[in-house]
């Protein structure tokens, strides 16, 4: 192969395909990190504040610790659509309050630590369609709103292995249970 054809072949494939490390590469990265950390406050925030009632969506006095229901105001009060009779029959129930605590709680360490994001990916978009479910059709699209796209996002951090930059899965990866059960990823 003569000097030029390489040239030309070498200068086409850094054009189309980015070596690993470039700077793009680092870049989307650490927007992937930062995603995955907001939006893994965004489920443990939800958590913590129906826990504890600190007042921002929850009051003290409906708070779960102080014998509230996490999920009976909203299942009661706040679901429309063809689900609403599935909904308001299980408001308040104790499965339905430590099962949706305990996805939040999960979902939003998960995501703050990166481990475990194949299952986080998994369980908080069922969680997230679940809820799109109960206010159908939604508010300002005849189908779409942000719970979907919520949703969508936990996917790509899932493939992409976001929970690896500022997280600890590359430790996580590492473990001998997750290596031998690559779902636990």
């Amino acid at each position: 192969m003569d000097t030029m054809t390489a040239t030309i072949e070498r200068t086409t494939a850094e054009t189309t395909a980015p070596a690993a490390g470039t700077t793009r590469e680092r870049a989307a990265r650490y927007v992937l990190a930062g995603t995955r950390l907001a939006l893994g406050w965004i489920f443990l925030w939800a958590f913590l504040d129906k826990l504890f009632g600190l007042g921002h969506e929850t009051e003290s006095k409906n708070a779960w610790i102080n014998g509230g229901s996490p999920t009976k105001g909203f299942l009661t009060f706040g679901v429309a659509g063809p689900f609403k009779d599935v909904y308001t029959n299980i408001a308040g129930a104790a499965w339905a309050d430590w099962l949706f605590m305990a996805g939040l709680a999960g979902i939003g360490i998960a995501l703050l630590l990166g481990v475990g994001m194949r299952v986080a990916a998994v369980t908080g978009g069922l969680l997230l369609v679940l809820m799109w479910t109960a206010v159908l059709p939604p508010e300002n699209n005849l189908f779409m709103d942000d719970h979907l796209i919520y949703a969508a996002v936990l996917a790509v951090l899932a493939l992409l292995n976001a929970g690896d930059t500022l997280g600890l899965g590359k430790v996580w990866a590492r473990l001998p249970i997750v290596r031998q059960a690559p779902w636990l990823r």
